[in-house]
């Protein structure tokens, strides 16, 4: 009897929600149409409510009554049909946007009458959102360039079509290697590259640099430093600001790293604060020092954009020595077993620090004292931001990635000094 009585309640909400999407879809529509004469309009905010309350019957009655169903949806569409081919006879300019927006006003309207709450939710939101950004999408075209077209396609290229084609099952020495992970890489630093030149065209050279420099350190300061490097080659590039960014990206890491121990391996975290919270400082004061000479230097104003906004060789080239030190990492572990975990912590946290924590979080309780388990740490933390260093070095040269390649070192140091003394005590 509650089955019974359950069944016919979810129905309507089906129906209700497909109701509401679609009227939150007309409230759009009508107030960006508000401007249009009476009965130019292709639809309301009424006919979105209805197009998505079709959609929705129509769900409900997929099991018990598919045929009237299909009906309802093929003569819904025909009606959206009709009326593009209407407005199109009698006004010059042709926009598919409303008719468009009211086939997906029905689509979800049938996924909600489906029960498929979550997926008509979220693409109504999203369809209100485009829709909601005309002025916006407009405005970006008219200032975008062919180089930007081009940059635009190369990512795409890279992260919607080559990355879910690849594999992702272990291949070469060790297994190793897997394919899709790998090439996420590749996608991660010529994205955060891309990401850094769009926020540059936004929010000014300067500042833009810097706030891609810090969100992208909240996933992957190594990447982000590999983007900023393969800038630095650039002669038109500001290099103090890509220097400063480097900087700031460490010290973003650090603070990472450390929330992530606290959740992951909070037996750890003690001793690791101790030994992040130095390195966090060095990287803030290096920024702070190389931000202050760039003040001091005459004339200086906001940073020139870079010239090439999709530079992939950086991308490739860390792919490559991801390659060898996974590889180095298997064979240690191969080699050495479980006594080589802190060996193969600090390896492959050259790359992936979070990597290092993950393993150590989901080590069995009392396997590692909690001063161990917090020095255990520091390895793969300073390799990685010598790494960092190493990699700015090697593709920008040391007279242009001199200071942020400093500033990682003394975080190293910085972080590494505590933990001789917990040593030796």
């Amino acid at each position: 009897m509650n089955d019974a009585a359950a069944m016919p309640l979810e129905l309507l909400q089906g129906v209700a929600l497909a109701l509401a999407l679609g009227l939150l879809v007309g409230v759009q529509r009508g107030w960006a149409l508000r401007g249009e004469p009476a009965g130019s309009r292709f639809a309301g905010i009424r006919t979105y409510g209805l197009l998505g309350l079709a959609g929705g019957m129509a769900g409900t009655l997929q099991d018990s009554a598919a045929p009237l169903a299909v009906v309802l949806l093929a003569a819904a569409a025909a009606l959206v049909v009709m009326g593009y081919w209407r407005a199109t006879q009698r006004r010059p300019s042709i926009s598919g946007t409303a008719s468009l927006a009211g086939l997906i006003t029905l689509t979800v309207g049938y996924l909600a009458g489906l029960g498929d709450f979550a997926l008509a939710s979220a693409v109504t939101g999203m369809t209100v959102l485009l829709l909601a950004m005309r002025r916006q999408l407009h405005r970006v075209l008219r200032h975008i360039d062919e180089a930007e077209i081009a940059a635009i396609a190369r990512f795409a290229l890279i992260a919607l079509v080559i990355l879910p084609l690849l594999p992702n099952d272990p291949i070469g020495p060790y297994g190793a290697w897997r394919p899709r992970q790998l090439w996420l890489v590749v996608v991660m630093v010529s994205g955060f590259s891309f990401a850094g030149y769009v926020a540059a065209r936004w929010l000014g050279a300067t500042r833009g640099v810097l706030a891609t420099a810090a969100a992208g350190s909240m996933v992957s300061s190594t990447a982000v430093t590999a983007s900023l490097a393969g800038k630095l080659r650039d002669d038109g590039v500001d290099r103090t600001i890509a220097n400063a960014a480097i900087a700031l990206a460490s010290a973003v890491m650090f603070v990472r790293v450390t929330i992530l121990a606290a959740a992951l391996a909070p037996r750890a975290l003690p001793t690791f604060a101790m030994l992040a919270l130095p390195g966090m400082l060095a990287s803030l004061i290096g920024y702070a020092l190389i931000m202050r000479r760039r003040g001091e230097a005459v004339g200086a104003g906001e940073a020139p954009l870079p010239r090439n906004p999709f530079d992939i060789k950086p991308a490739l080239l860390l792919m490559a020595l991801t390659m060898a030190l996974t590889v180095a990492a298997r064979w240690v572990l191969m080699r050495y077993g479980d006594a080589g975990l802190a060996t193969v912590l600090a390896i492959s946290g050259v790359l992936d620090v979070d990597s290092a924590i993950i393993t150590l979080g989901n080590l069995p309780e009392g396997t590692l004292a909690p001063r161990v388990a917090g020095l255990v740490l520091l390895p793969p933390v300073a390799l990685n931001t010598l790494f960092k260093a190493a990699t700015a070095v090697s593709l920008a040269g040391w007279r242009k990635a001199g200071p942020g390649a400093l500033t990682l070192l003394a975080a190293a140091i910085a972080a590494s000094v505590p933990a001789v003394l917990l040593l030796q005590g």
